[in-house]
């Protein structure tokens, strides 16, 4: 399905799956169906499943949208309470779609609890409130995190595991999502590379596809210098970017991070924060930008170099771009019971040289040193090298057999997803325009919009 298509069908108003591979546009059509809604005056919810993610569309975690927090569970004390809470709750009543990026880093439990708190603030009982749900995500990519003791628990006690993915919540089927499955490709124009990252995620990676990984393996010492390096674990990303920081001569300047609000709260901030609570730069050093400010010229994962100290002790950063940007401290925050409950505040960048393959998940990167021999989940060898937009840009210094392999699970509902695109794009075929035009207009007067404005016609004298 097209980008187009796509498009045309959230214009209906219909709860949409919208998945795709790395590169399809998934991001890029979120965003024009965003302008679209908001040039009809059309409040939507734009939340993601992370704060790493939420930052690259803009919105806020779907944890601090919906008022659930850092729960697991609720009940229905906790529920009263949160549709109780004012600003929760408006901002609930005012949203007219709600749109989850990110999705399969979400469980199903967080996603019911998201549709009972909807359900609950809205006062009606169709799935989410009858607010039109757009799911975006790759299942392929990275899973939602499952604590150990909470797997052994499942073991012991109830012998069998537990659900993981946020499609096995009850609520996902009351939903009726029509899945859209975008098959155009953005990132990679490189055939050969995504013949690889395609036999990947269809379980088909062989020797053939192998030759060519092969080719592209560097040692340490060979390796380019002056580009992103991912690891799948955070101490090899720390010691990378110590020893290239250790290494410029110029004077070390120290920005900690200020905190203020509940512990427990200001903990789980920092964790989904990418910029780490003391941040050392020196000029020179190479640097990321962690938040989004479009105004500024900055948007999460921008990289660049730490050009000089402003005379307030600001770093002035020179992009990739040769644009010159001062990095001001930023402000993230936890909003829970009505008021802001913790906030951290910190300059919005982190030493670049090495990131970890959980928070590259998002960018695009025309070259990148890997280090994949320790990959330990489904998906993260998969993530890491789909972020390269083609195979001369990628540098692998190792890799494991898990490296080249997808969730056997999520390889099976994939070729569903891919046929119940395949209807749902045959179905909308069928429509014709002056009936899919009603249909959205129809849409966009239920929930209260605008509609455009017809052209007058000027009449000849």
């Amino acid at each position: 399905m097209t980008q187009k298509q796509a498009l045309e069908i959230l214009k209906t108003g219909a709860n949409v799956f919208l998945s795709g591979e790395p590169g399809s546009g998934k991001t890029y059509t979120v965003n024009q169906y965003v302008s679209y809604l908001r040039s009809r005056k059309i409040e939507a919810a734009i939340t993601a499943s992370t704060g790493i993610a939420a930052t690259h569309i803009g919105g806020m975690t779907i944890h601090s949208w919906s008022g659930i927090g850092i729960k697991r569970k609720l009940d229905k004390y906790d529920l009263d309470r949160i549709s109780s809470n004012e600003r929760v709750a408006k901002r609930i009543r005012h949203a007219k779609v709600l749109i989850i990026d990110e999705v399969s880093m979400l469980s199903p439990q967080t996603l019911s609890m998201v549709d009972m708190v909807c359900r609950e603030v809205k006062e009606d009982s169709q799935a989410f409130g009858g607010l039109q749900v757009l799911l975006v995500g790759d299942f392929f990519q990275l899973p939602p995190v499952v604590k150990r003791d909470e797997i052994n628990l499942q073991n012991v006690l109830i012998e069998e595991v537990t659900a993981r993915f946020a499609y096995d919540a009850p609520c996902w089927l009351r939903t009726q999502f029509l899945t859209c499955y975008l098959t155009e490709q953005y990132r990679q124009d490189d055939r050969n590379f995504l013949s690889i990252l395609s036999a990947i995620r269809r379980n088909e990676y062989n020797e053939t596809h192998h030759v060519y990984i092969k080719k592209r393996q560097v040692t340490r010492e060979n390796a380019p210098k002056g580009i992103p390096r991912l690891f799948s674990h955070n101490e090899d990303v720390e010691k990378v970017n110590a020893q290239e920081l250790s290494k410029i001569k110029e004077k070390e300047r120290t920005f900690e991070m200020i905190s203020q609000g509940t512990p427990l709260l200001i903990h789980t901030l920092k964790k989904g924060c990418l910029s780490p609570e003391i941040l050392k730069l020196k000029v020179g050093a190479k640097v990321m930008f962690t938040k989004n400010n479009p105004q500024a010229g900055f948007v999460n994962g921008t990289l660049g170099e730490v050009e000089d100290l402003n005379s307030f002790g600001s770093p002035i950063i020179r992009t990739r771009n040769n644009r010159s940007i001062v990095a001001e401290p930023m402000t993230w925050t936890v909003e829970e019971g009505g008021s802001v409950r913790a906030r951290i505040t910190q300059v919005p960048l982190r030493l670049a040289w090495a990131i970890t393959v959980h928070k590259s998940q998002g960018m695009s990167l025309d070259e990148a040193v890997m280090d994949l021999s320790d990959v330990f989940e489904f998906g993260q060898g998969y993530v890491a090298l789909s972020r390269v937009r083609r195979l001369s840009g990628l540098y692998l210094l190792g890799w494991n057999k898990q490296t080249f392999e997808v969730h056997p699970e999520v390889l099976e509902k994939d070729a569903e997803f891919r046929e119940w695109s395949q209807v749902t794009m045959e179905a909308f075929d069928n429509i014709s325009f002056h009936e899919l035009t009603r249909m959205q207009g129809n849409f966009i007067k239920a929930v209260g919009g605008r509609l455009p404005e017809k052209k007058k016609k000027l009449k000849r004298i």
